[in-house]
């Protein structure tokens, strides 16, 4: 019957954990950045089938443009959605992108074509 030997094991499996680093390391570390957020094609495509004209009129959800809740209220709303009535985009969108989209909003003028934030 063979011996198991368990600090051999251990050993073993550092080893190779190690060689793994090392050789996939420089290939994870050369991936091509995050492509950037592209708000306003983000918020036609998906906000905008409630939120009318990039948010500038109210259609199945309110206009957002000028609208009287906080920065903090917005954020949450699209973070957190509203049951029935608006879905959440939390595990969709980082909080970064969801601010970004936040500024998006507040830079919303009539009459002037919606830019992505900068």
């Amino acid at each position: 019957m063979e011996k198991f030997n368990t600090s051999a094991n251990f050993r073993n499996l550092l080893a190779g954990l190690f060689m793994t680093w090392v050789i996939a390391g420089p290939a994870l570390a050369d991936e091509a950045p995050k492509k950037e957020l592209d708000v306003k094609a983000t918020f036609s495509g998906i906000c905008g089938f409630c939120h009318e004209d990039s948010g500038r009129h109210g259609g199945k959800g309110p206009q957002l443009m000028n609208s009287e809740r906080t920065d903090q209220e917005l954020f949450n709303r699209i973070k957190t959605g509203v049951p029935g009535r608006m879905a959440a985009f939390g595990s969709i969108y980082s909080d970064e992108q969801i601010w970004k989209i936040v500024k998006f909003i507040r830079n919303l003028k009539p009459g002037e074509e919606p830019k992505n934030p900068s």
